[in-house]
């Protein structure tokens, strides 16, 4: 199994920036992509972002294009989340995740405990 464990999350004023980390470790050798998500009080999980771990190819969420980041090392197995111009509606606690398996098409299938970033106007 894949432990995920998500950290960098906390408290800015808008239009500031934060960096969100996710260390992943265990059974980590079939990863195929890493992601971020978010999910905001009342609201569905919603895609942020994703990057596939072999050539580093990102995919972004429509509402945080130009703003995120999202990077990785496979070396230490760790993936990132630079964002930046942060809005408050960005309020949400995000999560990492992960698909391990052998092609594009592997569900994400484990899953961190979560950060809050908390974006004040």
């Amino acid at each position: 199994q894949v432990q995920l464990v998500e950290s960098g999350g906390g408290l800015v004023q808008a239009g500031g920036s934060l960096r969100l980390s996710c260390a992943a470790s265990g059974r980590t050798w079939r990863t195929y992509r890493m992601g971020w998500f978010c999910q905001a009080p009342g609201k569905e999980r919603e895609f942020v972002a994703a990057i596939n771990w072999s050539d580093g190819s990102t995919l972004y969420g429509d509402s945080v294009k130009g703003r995120f980041t999202i990077s990785r090392d496979n070396a230490k197995n760790t993936m990132y989340l630079q964002m930046n111009s942060l809005k408050p509606e960005d309020t949400a606690v995000y999560y990492c995740a992960a698909a391990l398996g052998g092609s594009s098409s592997t569900p994400w299938n484990y899953w961190g405990q979560g950060t809050q970033v908390t974006v004040s106007s």
